[in-house]
């Protein structure tokens, strides 16, 4: 993956982990009931199920490379477009928030909230399909797969740590902010997955 290549999946990666989701709103409430230090377990808990995503992603797409180029021509264009169908989605979505119900189902030890964390990630189906939408955008043929996955899972798990590190620390001081920007917050991170939903399938 070349520096350029890299940049670009660094922001949509980005765009990924600050749009609304369910474990950004776990890192949220969390954070905001149990503080900074014990919202690290859910986090890495979100962070591994993550990995574990984009593991089944990049296998997937290497059983295509093997099949044939052609297929993984088709999978970036199938996956441009959901990409675009997503980006709408996000860019129509309601703010996220803490609420009563998130509130009161929060766990309290750090075993619990690593699990919770790295359930919600797996079982998200909508992660799963996303990853296999936006990975091979990126996927160099010509370069060893399992080098590009460890970059790619990588860069992708220290930003979602940072961010979710970020929301969870601030917990308590943006919940009022999302309650009132966050539409247009959403917004922008819908229009990057729009851009690149659009963008990526034309690259050679």
């Amino acid at each position: 993956m070349d520096l350029h290549t890299w940049l670009v999946y660094l922001l949509a990666s980005i765009g990924l982990s600050l749009s609304p989701g369910p474990n950004g709103l776990l890192a949220l409430t969390h954070g905001a009931l149990h503080g900074r230090r014990k919202a690290l377990f859910t986090i890495a808990g979100g962070a591994l199920g993550f990995v574990t995503l984009i593991a089944l992603s990049m296998f997937g797409i290497g059983a295509l490379l093997q099949a044939s180029l052609t297929w993984l021509t088709v999978m970036k264009w199938i996956g441009g477009a959901y990409l675009v169908w997503l980006g709408i989605q996000v860019w129509r979505s309601p703010p996220i928030g803490l609420g009563p119900k998130a509130a009161a189902a929060a766990p309290r030890g750090g075993a619990s909230l690593f699990r919770q964390g790295l359930l919600s990630a797996v079982t998200n189906p909508k992660a799963l399909l996303f990853f296999a939408a936006f990975l091979p955008q990126f996927v160099d043929p010509s370069r060893d797969l399992a080098l590009q996955f460890a970059v790619m899972a990588g860069s992708f798990a220290v930003v979602e740590i940072a961010t979710e590190l970020l929301i969870a620390s601030l917990a308590q001081r943006i919940s009022p902010w999302l309650a009132r920007v966050g539409r247009r917050f959403n917004q922008a991170c819908g229009g990057v997955f729009v851009a690149i939903g659009a963008a990526l399938p034309l690259r050679g």
